[in-house]
């Protein structure tokens, strides 16, 4: 009786390691420190070829860019997110042929905007002498806790500046009242890129 009792004590304590166990590199994504994130993100040009993406994965990704602060809570950015074949490879055709070279793999491409005249404004008129700016400061928050969280996911990513945003405003059907910004590939790196160096932080900042 008491080899049974043990066996059965066996078998459950296997059961309840068994989630541990299995899916470890889920588990070691999920044990990144916020600062492990930050050093290991990186602005990768070289995908891996057949990586899949979900679209609920890319929804998880914009659940956490919308977290990040905006002016007046206006929440202005907007996602056009490319996952068939047929947009993808239209979106490479429009970013310049380097970028296309660097995303060739990437099996996921974004286009982010922000609605004008709504952050940075109050009542319609211009709060400040930045305005709009502060529509694109809103979505570039917006997009590093998306790259952010990408990267703790086990994605990398390429925001890039050049682009044909009139091309792009047709592709997706995009409102003239919203502002392209950027795109931005969504992939696994396929190599580790070189961390460029930043900058002395007593060259950016000056306290008094």
């Amino acid at each position: 009786m008491k080899n049974g009792i043990s066996f059965i004590a066996a078998a459950l304590a296997a059961l309840v390691l068994l989630p541990a166990c299995g899916g470890s590199k889920n588990a070691e994504v999920s044990a990144q420190s916020f600062d492990d994130i930050v050093a290991s993100r990186r602005s990768v040009r070289d995908y891996e070829a057949g990586t899949t993406i979900t679209e609920a994965q890319v929804r998880t990704l914009i659940a956490t860019a919308m977290e990040a602060p905006t002016w007046a809570n206006t929440q202005t950015t907007r996602y056009y997110v490319a996952m068939s074949e047929e947009k993808v490879a239209a979106v490479k055709e429009y970013i310049g042929q380097g970028n296309a070279r660097n995303t060739a793999n990437a099996p996921v491409m974004i286009v982010s905007t922000f609605v004008k005249g709504q952050s940075g404004f109050g009542r319609g008129n211009q709060a400040n002498e930045v305005g709009d700016g502060w529509g694109a400061y809103d979505n570039g928050l917006s997009n590093a806790y998306f790259i952010l969280k990408a990267r703790e996911q086990g994605f990398d990513t390429l925001i890039m500046g050049m682009r044909d945003s009139d091309a792009l405003r047709t592709l997706f059907g995009i409102p003239d009242n919203e502002q392209v910004m950027a795109v931005i590939s969504l992939g696994k790196r396929a190599s580790d890129p070189r961390r460029p160096d930043r900058k002395p932080i007593d060259e950016i900042v000056k306290f008094y």
